[in-house]
């Protein structure tokens, strides 16, 4: 990133009344020019309380509906039109119904890595940060659906004793990280605690120290006498303990933990979304206040 465009970026963000949020696995150059800088519930309470009109959502779609369904008198970009997310799309609104359908008395839970359509289908939304919390909340006499991320389902599944109803969805950049990429990262850190996002697959979080979300990593990291860790999540989220921990050392059990739609906003593309003042991220009013009632219930639960 030039000088030259990060003072166009401060120049037009006083002009817009615009503040920056910025995802953990965003590129470096784009975390940098941020405001704000989180994990998918810091950056949701970020974007319900910001007196900004204008929020430039430098993250996937999914997050960038979020912030318009939780400011609705704001105006939310998205620097590229294009920056989806695989997971949330693999699970439809009429899918959730049907499987609504053959579990009537079930309450649905959502992954905030979902789409509007979805969550203005569930009961409440979750986060990886909370969802042990907001799942150990619930009637134990209610069947669960935990939809779309069956990893992050099961994991709660098995630190709950409780059994849920999961739906096949993935992250496919997750599920790229092996257990011999883990054993490796051992060998050459001995010593070095293993953290991998519980959006990984069983094996792999058994084959780790720890299973942390993103928020959870930093504050790990925070509290730990360790000097060096090992993370199996984004390869973004290394920027961010990097610049938060310049004391520490923090590895990538492997570099193919890359995700290209989140990789795909840089600082060139947030200057020319505030000069033409696009993506705009608009959300239909019945669905954002279906989808805005799951996402106030998790709130109101924790």
């Amino acid at each position: 990133m030039t000088v030259d465009v990060a003072a166009k970026i401060a120049e037009l963000k006083k002009e817009r009344d615009a503040i920056i949020l910025a995802h953990n696995y965003q590129i470096g150059e784009v975390q940098d020019l941020a405001d704000f800088v989180g994990d998918s519930l810091e950056l949701s309470r970020k974007a319900a309380a910001v007196k900004e009109s204008v929020i430039v959502f430098c993250g996937v779609h999914f997050m960038a509906e979020t912030a318009a369904i939780l400011g609705p008198d704001k105006t939310v970009l998205l620097p590229d039109k294009n920056a989806g997310c695989p997971m949330a799309n693999m699970i439809t609104a009429e899918q959730l119904r049907e499987l609504k359908a053959e579990h009537p008395e079930a309450l649905a839970v959502c992954y905030v890595n979902s789409t509007a359509d979805v969550k203005a289908e569930c009961d409440y939304c979750c986060t990886s940060g909370n969802a042990l919390k907001l799942v150990d909340k619930l009637p134990k006499d209610r069947e669960v659906i935990f939809v779309p991320d069956r990893h992050l389902g099961s994991f709660v599944a098995e630190q709950l004793g409780r059994e849920l109803i999961l739906w096949p969805g993935y992250c496919a950049t997750h599920v790229r990280i092996t257990e011999e990429d883990i054993a490796e990262a051992r060998k050459q850190y001995p010593g070095a605690p293993v953290i991998v996002h519980p959006e990984c697959p069983k094996n792999l979080r058994d084959a780790a120290d720890y299973s942390l979300s993103t928020g959870q990593m930093v504050a790990f990291a925070k509290e730990s006498d360790c000097n060096e860790f090992l993370l199996g999540t984004e390869i973004g989220m290394l920027h961010r303990l990097k610049m938060d921990f310049p004391d520490k050392e923090f590895y990538p059990v492997t570099d193919k933990a890359v995700c290209p739609n989140m990789k795909k906003i840089t600082a060139e593309k947030v200057l020319w979304s505030l000069e033409s003042m696009e993506t705009v991220i608009k959300v239909d009013e019945d669905i954002a206040v279906r989808a805005l009632k799951a996402l106030e219930n998790m709130v109101a639960v924790l």
